[in-house]
């Protein structure tokens, strides 16, 4: 009894092992889902923040090239107007260098701006004289803002070769566009986000004087 009983364990554990080893060979091994948005690419893995930043670049200028060129009829400052033609000028080079590089990598590009982007449009479309030259100035100082940190942060981590020339690129006409509109001396700075609070800092070991306790 005590032989047949050890046999048909033997059998059961023969068993298992072998539909182990059958799941392990038809189960796909676990997949780490950050690695499963990269694509590889002869300038490195291009993840999705990559992609995002070309999509967000392409956004950016598909609104701001338009209300560049309403500001020539619609602002009343001067600043504002010579603004408004120096970023409608940008980011056409811009747009070319976002789609070219889009290309390159396969990334496929939207033809039209975000939702809050085509509302700040019809906004500003609607309004002329001082109150589109408060709004234009606002409105462009935020969005370019918000883009900035994108950029900044893509350059930073980027795997990509061709990402980081071009995040490097998009950093230099952001920082320049946040300037030509706070040179219009509308831009509410109160308004704007407020940077990331630090953390702590570690504390400081005092300095001990030798001189004191010799």
């Amino acid at each position: 009894m005590h032989r047949l009983l050890r046999g048909e364990l033997f059998m059961l554990g023969g068993f298992l092992a072998a539909a182990a080893v059958t799941i392990a060979l038809v189960m796909p091994p676990a997949i780490d889902p950050a690695a499963a948005q990269w694509t590889q690419t002869p300038s490195g893995p291009l993840t999705a923040a990559d992609r995002d930043l070309l999509i967000k670049v392409r956004q950016a200028g598909l609104w701001e090239m338009p209300v560049g060129e309403y500001a020539k009829t619609r602002a009343e400052s001067q600043r504002v107007k010579e603004v408004g033609a120096l970023i409608m000028k940008e980011h056409m080079e811009l747009d070319l260098l976002t789609r070219q590089v889009a290309k390159k990598l396969g990334v496929a590009l939207p033809d039209e701006p975000n939702p809050d982007q085509q509302r700040w449009m019809a906004q500003l479309a609607a309004q002329s004289g001082p109150a589109f030259d408060r709004d234009f100035a606002n409105l462009l100082r935020a969005a370019h803002g918000k883009v900035f940190t994108t950029v900044a942060a893509v350059r930073s981590g980027t795997r990509n070769a061709e990402i980081r020339k071009f995040s490097a690129e998009g950093i230099n006409y952001v920082m320049r566009h946040m300037a030509y509109l706070e040179s219009t001396g509308l831009v509410d700075h109160t308004q704007l986000p407020e940077p990331p609070t630090p953390s702590p800092a570690p504390p400081v070991a005092m300095a001990v004087d030798k001189r004191r306790h010799s």
